[in-house]
């Protein structure tokens, strides 16, 4: 069974940064895309970024292309998700899983508790 957690969310004000983290097992790292995820209120769960089993690829949602960026560290057994110029609309509760799209997810039961992050000024 596939474990992954979350940890690096917060409230900030418009235009900052965040890093958030997921921790996974190595094995799951070498062996599988990892994706990030937000809910926010009232919505389902959306693509944000993916990178690649091989970290050579990474895909963007168009709503976080070129403030949002994925790296993998596999020494950490971690994905990072640099967020910069933060907006309200960002404000979700961010998810990582080992693929990259909602669709690749479905029956997926291993959600972690996600982090929190709130963009308010």
């Amino acid at each position: 069974q596939v474990q992954v957690v979350e940890s690096g969310g917060g409230l900030l004000q418009p235009g900052g940064s965040l890093r958030l983290s997921c921790e996974a097992s190595v094995f799951t790292l070498d062996s599988s895309p990892i994706g990030w995820f937000s809910r926010a209120p009232g919505k389902g769960r959306e693509a944000v970024a993916c990178i690649g089993a091989s970290s050579t690829s990474t895909t963007y949602a168009a709503s976080v292309k070129g403030r949002f960026t994925i790296s993998k560290d596999n020494a950490k057994k971690s994905v990072s998700l640099q967020m910069n110029s933060l907006k309200p609309e960002d404000t979700a509760v961010y998810y990582c899983a080992p693929f990259c799209t909602v669709l690749a997810g479905t029956g997926y039961t291993s959600w972690g508790q996600g982090t929190q992050v709130t963009v308010s000024s």
